[in-house]
């Protein structure tokens, strides 16, 4: 989870998108993804998929390749 936490950051980022503006573009809690970007938490299939939409960035940039 950390890997796709830091892949998740880092993509925001490049998209100069706050952890807000991307938690309701992804309809999560702020604190849901401050914990997922630091690998604190295990998240549902269904909430990485919400994620990758709202980023709009292919899978491959997101999961870990290992």
């Amino acid at each position: 989870m950390k890997t796709f936490g830091a892949n998740v950051r880092r993509e925001r980022c490049a998209k100069s998108l706050t952890q807000e503006k991307l938690a309701e573009l992804a309809s999560i809690s702020t604190r849901n993804l401050q914990k997922v970007e630091s690998g604190e938490l295990n998240i549902l299939l269904t909430t990485t998929v919400r994620i990758q939409l709202a980023l709009r960035c292919p899978w491959k940039r997101l999961m870990p390749s290992e």
